[in-house]
């Protein structure tokens, strides 16, 4: 019988598969541990505001949101991340790509704890997502919304290589900035 003592020690490894690494983050899966970290950011009623219809989860659906990603991994091979800060190893919020409402086209979604606004992780963050899209699930083609008014986050997208598009009037009446990104071309050999 080996005790711990026995043992080598073991590498420091997020928990989930690192699909991506930038010069300050890690993105990786989510795993059911990460439903307390969901929750400080998708339950901050004021960060949530520019976020779907508005309205912060609560944890109960942060829990349903992972098992919502985990069946996305299953069948699509990419879903939700989560952004871990590499220096401090505190998880900073989310990036992913997702099909809401059974949308055709893969949407980049992000969000951050508000302690971490305002220093280009959402950036580097979504960067990093759509680097793996091309290279690794060879995805040419994504999309991403935003409130028109919320300027920040067309600041994000557009450094993070989005093209701000049209205007959409959703069947509520509001509307949605659109926005899309597409891959460099391939070459030969690549």
């Amino acid at each position: 019988m080996t005790t711990p003592a026995d043992r080598a020690p073991i590498p420091y490894r997020p928990e989930g598969q690192v699909i991506f690494e930038t010069p300050r983050l890690i993105g990786r899966h989510l795993v059911a541990g990460d439903a307390d970290d969901m929750f400080a950011v998708y339950g901050d009623a004021g960060a949530m505001r520019w976020v779907g219809d508005g309205e912060p989860l609560d944890r109960d659906r942060c829990v349903r949101w992972i098992d919502v990603t985990h069946r996305n991994y299953e069948s699509r091979g990419y879903g939700m991340t989560a952004l871990i800060d590499r220096a401090t190893r505190d998880m900073v919020g989310f990036c992913g790509l997702v099909h809401p409402n059974g949308q055709v086209e893969a949407e980049l979604k992000y969000a951050l704890r508000r302690a971490c606004w305002g220093r280009g992780l959402a950036t580097e963050g979504a960067s990093g997502m759509l680097a793996y899209a091309a290279s690794v699930l060879g995805l040419d083609h994504v999309v991403a919304t935003a409130a028109p008014e919320h300027l920040v986050s067309h600041r994000v997208l557009v450094k993070a290589g989005l093209v701000r598009g049209a205007v959409r009037r959703n069947e509520d009446g509001s509307l949605t900035q659109l926005f899309a990104w597409h891959a460099a071309p391939r070459q030969n050999g690549d």
